[in-house]
């Protein structure tokens, strides 16, 4: 799999899938979630709540249709909040492993991937961006590729960095 970084927006990525960072309800928020779901329309919502009458845990990945994204889906993870104490790193690196084996099963060969926990939920930047390429590099997987999307110029060079170390 190639691992890929841009600067940008992650709801006009052009890949099969597109990664949402979504809380634990499932019915949209602010950052990542707050955009995909303002992007993609209200079919996201409706997807979440058939799918997800109850939530998603932390560390859990689930599907739903990407609505007016320009991707044909929206594989949602939830990632830790170390702001609200959960410190566990596995979860973080379930939620890549947990997408891409959503993907597998989709088919999808490109998905576009948030820096998941490292904003709202004060994930340290380095470590969210050593989790996500590490993650995503030992993950056996048919996508092809993995594309993270950063949406600062800091989460750009730090990204950047990492996976031109690969």
């Amino acid at each position: 799999m190639r691992i890929t970084v841009v600067r940008g927006d992650i709801t006009t990525q052009q890949v099969d899938a597109v990664v949402n960072a979504a809380n634990e309800r499932m019915r949209g928020g602010g950052g990542v979630d707050g955009a995909i779901h303002a992007a993609g329309g209200p079919a996201i919502l409706e997807d979440c709540i058939a799918r997800f009458p109850n939530g998603l845990r932390t560390g859990e990945a689930g599907l739903t249709t990407a609505g007016d994204l320009p991707a044909r889906w929206v594989i949602h993870v939830v990632g830790p909040n170390l702001n609200a104490g959960n410190t566990d790193r596995s979860k973080l690196t379930s939620c890549y492993s947990g997408a891409l084996a959503v993907a597998d099963e989709l088919g999808a060969r490109s998905v576009a991937f948030p820096l998941v926990s490292a904003g709202v939920y004060g994930w340290p930047l380095d470590d969210a961006v050593a989790a996500a390429v590490d993650t995503l590099e030992e993950t056996p997987t048919q996508v092809e590729e993995a594309r993270m999307v950063a949406f600062g110029d800091r989460a750009y060079v730090v990204l950047e960095r990492r996976i031109s170390a690969l």
